[in-house]
This record gives structure tokens, C-alpha cells and sequence, in this order.
């Protein structure tokens, strides 16, 4: 019966994201493809799909503690809808990213934290821990971003592992979030024919840290944002250092990307290794599968 939710969620996003897409483009709410020669204007914000079909595919088990996480995901579904349409300022984003994750300090579950098979008992700081993880968790991945396919197939693969270490809520999370993000992937994968926006991209991973939260996984969770999180130290050391992000990474004529002329870890991969668009796309997912595995492994072994 578990496995509905995924069905339905995947169902759902590969009928809605077209249509979305469409509505997007009539309204004029695009963003130019830049990693593309011809750079095609591509509807922007198709995560309303995402927003939509979750909690659809959900409303079958529907309980007080998914229904506490589904507010929070869709908070920071509205979140990004303004986002995209009014390009908030960094800090704002996170100020609001904190105000609409409080309602997670009420989801009841115990404040003692397992990482990696040692217990820590936050106590009275748990609550605290919990806004901060999921503002935490859905701006990493709202960062690492700008490729098709890159941001929503990540989370997919994330999800996937979340599903395999818990149970219960948790598990019913990750698999109607995983079904959602595979139904949007057929439509955001290179050549991108809709962009999920900030819209879908601080929901997902508000998703993955309530996920973390609510399945008692947080470490692993963490684990498995390890290349958004690399992504942030890299960019912030490099402001620390008076680096500016002026100008963006270009494709070559044989197709190939050129890194930023700014440290980060995309730019890292490309300095390392000849990679078109979908290729570094392909290489994060692995890199995402990898830590997917260590973290089931090591799960499995306690």
C-alpha cells in the first residue's frame, strides 16, 4: 500500500509539469537556458507540479505529523513562488526560510539525535536544531543548482536513500517526494523543457529535512547534502577572500562547459574533468548515489 504514494506522486507530476510548463510560458514567467548555444527561454516555476502532487499522493495516510510536514514543505513552496517572481535578496530568502520552518519545533519527536549509532540528547536545543536543519537543508540544495536535470535529480537520488533507512512517515516523505521529483525529471532533464524554480527547489529540500527530522536521520540526511554543502564553503570562503561571482560558466564550441571564473564545486568538476552538460549533471547523481550507499551501509550495519 506504501508504494501508492510514489505511484501516484510520479503520475501526478508527468501530467501536471507540462501543463504547468504552458501556463508558465503564456504568462511570460521564463528563464533563458544559458548553458545552451541558442539559450531558449524555458518555463520557470514548474515546482508548483511538485507542490501540487505531494500532497495528493499523500492524502491516502494522511496523520497529524504529515499533515504538520506537508504545511511546512508547501510554506516553503510560497516561499519560492516569491522567490521567483521578486528575486529576493539571499538573506531575505533565509529570514523568511526560518520563519516558515518553526512549525517544525512541534512535531513531538524525541530530541535525542542518532549520529552515526551515538546518541546526542539536545534537549531544550532541539527545537532550535530543527528550524535551522530544515532552512539549512532546503537552501544547500536551492544553491547547487543550474543545470538540467542537476538539482531535482539529486534530490530524487537523496530520497531514494532516505526511503530505505526509515520507516513510517519518513518513509512515506521520501518515497511520494521521490515518485514527484522522478514525474518532474522526464520533463526537466537535458534539454530541459521546464525549470522547477526556487519554487521547487527550497520545497525539495525543506522535504529532505523534515524527512531527516521525522525519521530520526539527521546525520544521515547531512551526509547526503555533503556536496551542497561543499558547494556553500567553497562560494562563502571565496567571498571571505574578496572573490566575486562575476560572470558564469559558458559552454565551448565542442560542447563543453568552461568553469566560473568563481570557486565552487560545479566549477571544481570542470576543472577537473572534460564534461558537457549532461555529463556533470551524470557525475553529481553518481557522487549523490555514492553517499546514498555509504549511508545505507553504515545504517545497516548498526
Amino acid at each position: 500500500m506504501m508504494w501508492a504514494a510514489p505511484l501516484i506522486g510520479l503520475t501526478l507530476t508527468l501530467i501536471l509539469t507540462p501543463y504547468v510548463a504552458r501556463r508558465m510560458k503564456k504568462a511570460g514567467i521564463t528563464g533563458r537556458d544559458i548553458h545552451k548555444p541558442d539559450q531558449p527561454d524555458v518555463a520557470e516555476m514548474g515546482g508548483i507540479a511538485i507542490l501540487l502532487a505531494l500532497p495528493v499522493a499523500l492524502s491516502p495516510f494522511m496523520n497529524e505529523e504529515l499533515a504538520m510536514a506537508l504545511v511546512v514543505f508547501l510554506l516553503f513552496g510560497i516561499v519560492g513562488v516569491i522567490d521567483d517572481l521578486t528575486n529576493l535578496r539571499q538573506l531575505h530568502k533565509v529570514i523568511f526560510s526560518l520563519f516558515v520552518s518553526i512549525p517544525v519545533m512541534f512535531l513531538g519527536v524525541s530530541s535525542e539525535v542518532d549520529v552515526f549509532g551515538f546518541s546526542l540528547n539536545l534537549g531544550v536545543l532541539y527545537p532550535i536544531f530543527t528550524v535551522l536543519f530544515v532552512t539549512g537543508s532546503a537552501n544547500l540544495v536551492n544553491m547547487l543548482a543550474g543545470f538540467n536535470g542537476l538539482e531535482i535529480g539529486a534530490s530524487a537520488v537523496a530520497l531514494f536513500f532516505l526511503a530505505l533507512i526509515t520507516e513510517g512517515n519518513a518513509r512515506l516523505l521520501a518515497l511520494a517526494g521521490m515518485g514527484a521529483a522522478l514525474g518532474f525529471l522526464w520533463w526537466n532533464r537535458y534539454p530541459s523543457r521546464v525549470f522547477p524554480g526556487d519554487t521547487g527547489t527550497l520545497s525539495v529540500g525543506a522535504l529532505i529535512g523534515l524527512i531527516g527530522i521525522i525519521g530520526k536521520v539527521e546525520a544521515y540526511a547531512a551526509v547526503l547534502l555533503i556536496p551542497h554543502f561543499l558547494d556553500f564553503i567553497i562560494k562563502a570562503m571565496g567571498v571571505r577572500f574578496g572573490v566575486r561571482r562575476r560572470g558564469r560558466t559558458t559552454v565551448l564550441p565542442d560542447g563543453t562547459l568552461q568553469a566560473p571564473p568563481y570557486p565552487s564545486f560545479l566549477g571544481m568538476i570542470m576543472r577537473k574533468v572534460k564534461v558537457t552538460e549532461p555529463k556533470l549533471v551524470a557525475i553529481v547523481w553518481f557522487i549523490e548515489a555514492i553517499l546514498g550507499l555509504l549511508v545505507l551501509v553504515f545504517r545497516l550495519s548498526l
